[in-house]
């Protein structure tokens, strides 16, 4: 049997986040700890390194500089700390920064979400109103939210033809109150 990427550091790494107290499950197929059930830290393994994410690792004091925003522009608040051997794990060092990770979650810190700017209506849209009052209406009707998946899914065509089947596309489910990912949520 093949041993995974990192299965040892991984091991370990877990056995130190279970000193802190967290519970444990599993979401996204990773290990996850949680506090009075909202999500504390992560632990994956990739290809070059392992590593803990803070869920709400943007209100730690890091002052050791070990934590990093994997996307920056598009996380907010998610921190990395990644590893690229067992040698620089330090236990107490990681669990100092639990314990602070605790004392966030029991302040209830958490980043309020930003409102998003409506995006702008393409042409093509604009002139499928024109054409369907009950289709331009029942947008309307629409959360801002769901408005914004709408338009963010029609404005990342790079042809004018998606644009157009992304607009025939979307016309039922408007018609029926529909946000776009309404389907993946519960």
């Amino acid at each position: 049997m093949k041993e995974l990427p990192w299965e040892n550091e991984l091991a370990l790494l877990k056995s130190i986040v279970q000193k802190s107290g967290l519970e444990e499950t599993t979401k996204w197929g990773i290990p996850v700890f949680t506090y009075k059930g909202k999500n504390v830290i992560g632990i994956a393994g990739f290809k070059y390194f392992f590593a803990l994410w803070f869920y709400n690792g943007s209100f730690l004091e890091d002052k050791r500089k070990v934590l990093i925003n994997a996307t920056e522009g598009q996380t907010k608040a998610l921190r990395q700390w990644r590893f690229r051997s067992r040698e620089e794990m330090d236990e107490e060092l990681i669990l100092t920064y639990i314990r602070q990770a605790i004392e966030n979650e029991e302040q209830g810190k958490r980043l309020k979400p930003q409102r998003k700017e409506r995006l702008p209506i393409p042409l093509q849209l604009e002139a499928a109103f024109k054409e369907d009052a009950l289709f331009a209406h029942s947008f309307n009707c629409l959360s801002p939210a769901k408005q914004n998946e709408y338009l963010e899914h029609l404005l990342g065509a790079k042809q004018e033809k998606t644009l157009l089947s992304r607009i025939d596309k979307m016309r039922p489910l408007v018609l029926e109150g529909q946000g776009l990912h309404d389907k993946y949520k519960k």
